[in-house]
């Protein structure tokens, strides 16, 4: 494990190598003190360079300033370049690196630019002024070019940098959706199993305590639909339960279609789960009719291969509508389900009569069927329809487009 050591507040590396640099500025103003003009006081000023170049990271446009200032005051007092003068091009790499914008390294530049004419101005040789600037002016460029380029280079890493980061983000983002989005469509698959499935069960159990001593056989076949539907109820919750098991998560390229997402990815993440299906219907509608309703299914029109979701949904609906009709209706109510298959839609239609035998206890509360039936017919932008008949009664009729092009329609939750 790596640890990374600070010193007030700053990286340990950084530190030591500003210590360093500063150092460096200081030997050089302490090895000039015999010979060079100025003798103590120009090491003084090269000192207090060196300890400004201590904050060139942290301040880098504020000690530059101050690096300048200490530079003209070796030039006012004509003591002309010095080797402590190493600290100006420290100065003023700092500032074109470091500072938050580059204006300050431009004008960094142009004072540079000026020193290396006052410079050059106070050169003692055999070689004229402009030689001389022209050296500096060398020198002094290709710093500031060095730190463009250092710069440049920096800010491009921070940037990939920030975009890794930003796409972390996304990544975790979008897991958490694709995790939200799956517990919702088990939720939802949960609702469907037990909610229905109960229901069932205890209008029959009411039934059989009702006809238990007036007509044991009818109080049997109850209990028989009672064991019959408790048993499928239970290989649904263990099929999901598995599902809840498997280690892998999804995704976040598999979220799950709740969210609009095309069928390929959502389906992919349910390929271990079976899902109900319009063929599945005529078994459906027996376990019904054992349950006390008469139902009579017709189909009409050419139907077409569904996609998953969208035949996930049909059944759906026709439950919801079935186990609604059984709850409120009563047993013995007579239920028509139609399923017409146009060109361009699925239309589902539930219409019960209700003339069944009134429950022997309430209808179960607190459930979100007609809630649940809208957000999946709404996935597909259909439309539906449930509301009371004037003959007596009860109606629901769902619309589900058919996508466009196959393998585009996006998965119910």
């Amino acid at each position: 494990m790596t640890v990374n050591r600070t010193v007030f507040g700053r990286p340990l590396r950084s530190v030591a190598f500003d210590v360093l640099v500063s150092g460096v500025v200081v030997l050089l103003a302490l090895t000039g003190v015999v010979s060079q003009p100025g003798g103590w006081r120009a090491t003084l000023v090269g000192c207090a360079m060196a300890v400004a170049l201590l904050w060139r990271r942290l301040h880098p446009s504020a000690v530059a300033a101050v690096v300048a200032v200490l530079a003209l005051v070796q030039v006012i007092a004509g003591w002309g370049p010095l080797a402590f003068d190493l600290g100006v091009l420290i100065a003023l790499y700092s500032v074109v690196k470091y500072a938050d914008r580059l204006r300050d390294g431009v004008l960094a530049g142009i004072v540079a630019a000026v020193g290396v004419l006052l410079a050059a101005s106070q050169t003692v040789g055999p070689a004229a002024w402009w030689a001389s600037a022209i050296w500096f002016g060398l020198i002094t460029g290709g710093v500031w070019l060095v730190a463009l380029n250092v710069r440049t280079r920096r800010l491009y890493v921070l940037s990939l940098e920030e975009r890794a980061a930003t796409l972390e983000r996304e990544r975790e983002a979008e897991a958490r959706a694709a995790v939200a989005g799956e517990r919702a469509r088990i939720a939802r698959e949960l609702h469907d199993v037990v909610a229905h499935s109960m229901a069932v069960m205890i209008v029959q159990a009411d039934g059989a305590r009702y006809m238990l001593d007036r007509d044991p056989e009818i109080a049997r076949t109850a209990v028989k639909v009672v064991a019959d539907t408790g048993r499928q109820a239970l290989e649904e919750m263990r099929r999901l339960v598995g599902v809840l098991r498997e280690p892998s998560a999804p995704e976040p390229s598999a979220a799950p279609g709740a969210a609009g997402e095309p069928d390929g990815a959502g389906v992919a993440a349910d390929s271990e789960r079976r899902r109900a299906t319009v063929a599945e219907l005529p078994a459906l509608l027996d376990r019904f009719r054992d349950a006390g309703l008469r139902v009579r299914y017709t189909v009409s029109g050419d139907p077409p291969p569904l996609p998953p979701g969208l035949d996930l949904t049909v059944y759906r609906v026709v439950q919801e509508a079935l186990t609604n009709a059984l709850k409120h209706a009563g047993v013995g109510a007579s239920v028509t389900v139609t399923i017409e298959h146009a060109p361009d839609a699925v239309v589902v239609r539930v219409v019960d009569d209700g003339h069944g035998r009134p429950p022997v206890g309430p209808a179960p509360s607190g459930g979100h069927g007609l809630v649940g039936m809208r957000e999946r017919v709404g996935v597909y932008d259909g439309s539906l329809v449930a509301g009371p008949r004037l003959a007596g009664g009860w109606r629901v009729e769902a619309r589900l487009p058919l996508p466009s092009t196959p393998g585009t329609e996006v998965t119910a939750a």
